[in-house]
């Protein structure tokens, strides 16, 4: 076990290097930012005096130590805007995505997983099509759309639910649908799927044949069984609702890490921008990482093939 853990784990540092590594280069090659935060009648000196304000002119290599350093002792930098610490405007924003991130993965476990197994266990059946149909259809509906038309009908027609803003669980409710809507649909087909590779081996049917009963089987080994494939699953999930918030929290006017970003690449404010890209990054990195541990604690072959 310690030796996967230290595999997988000696992966994840070498995934977080290369994205440190690829956001400071392509934030250079965007080009020089002193032309965007100065004024057109700025002088060649007023230019030259911002470079050397930011650091931008140290010599490249020198850029990239200093930028390493600083990710080893979690400084993300300065914002040019707010001309505050950048993981302090972060950190700002970060429990309202976290909540919002929360309850849309509520909504996809709690309702999805149901759903696949429903699927999988009354295949061929009316009901089962009829569920497809559901699924796939939150599987076509954009975030924004389904955002909008919940906004119009809840918000504005019935006056059910506050349409922006937060505070209270009201509040949470139609961003919360809105962005676990196509994580539901992922998490039903792949239930779905899973299920039925299950029920169609040795063991399922020789417990059928001795008697066993629907609810035991899928309490006692199907869903068990069936978890390597929600577990993975649950690490892209989480990078998709991190995406997802960004049209979601702008829709639903919700002051997250979306909202955030969508401002920040208004104003222009790059060291924002750059900070919450390393952190989705590291999120997703980290995702990945515990879903490895955790399947491998539900199936120990999973431990024996990665050694």
């Amino acid at each position: 076990m310690l030796r996967f853990l230290l595999h997988r784990g000696g992966q994840a540092l070498i995934a977080a290097f290369g994205v440190v590594t690829l956001v400071f280069f392509i934030q250079r090659l965007t080009g020089d930012p002193t032309a965007l935060l100065l004024p057109e009648t700025a002088t060649q000196a007023d230019i030259e005096a911002m470079r050397a304000t930011l650091g931008l002119d140290r010599p490249l290599g020198v850029q990239y130590l200093d930028f390493l350093r600083d990710m080893v002792t979690f400084d993300l930098g300065r914002s040019f805007v707010q001309n505050a610490p950048a993981w302090d405007i972060i950190a700002s924003r970060i429990p309202q995505t976290l909540q919002l991130a929360a309850g849309a993965l509520a909504v996809a476990l709690l309702i999805g997983l149901p759903l696949g197994l429903l699927m999988a266990l009354t295949r061929g059946r009316a009901v089962s099509r009829w569920i497809m149909g559901l699924v796939l259809a939150c599987q076509s509906m954009p975030t924004f759309w389904s955002g909008i038309m919940m906004i119009l009908v809840f918000g504005v027609w019935l006056r059910w639910l506050p349409s922006s803003g937060t505070g209270t669980l009201a509040h949470l409710v139609m961003p919360s649908i809105a962005l676990g809507l196509l994580s539901l649909a992922t998490y039903a087909r792949i239930t779905r799927s899973a299920v039925l590779d299950e029920l169609g081996k040795d063991y399922v049917r020789s417990a059928r044949a001795r008697g066993v009963g629907i609810r035991r089987l899928v309490s006692r080994h199907l869903m068990r069984n069936s978890a390597i494939p929600v577990i993975s699953i649950t690490a892209l999930e989480i990078s998709q609702l991190l995406a997802g918030a960004v049209i979601v929290e702008t829709v639903f006017a919700w002051p997250g890490l979306g909202l955030l970003t969508v401002q920040s690449i208004a104003a222009r404010d790059f060291v924002v921008v750059q900070a919450v890209v390393l952190l989705g990054a590291f999120v997703t990195i980290f995702a990945n990482l515990a879903a490895d541990i955790l399947y491998s604690v539900v199936d120990p072959r999973v431990r024996l093939e990665g050694k």
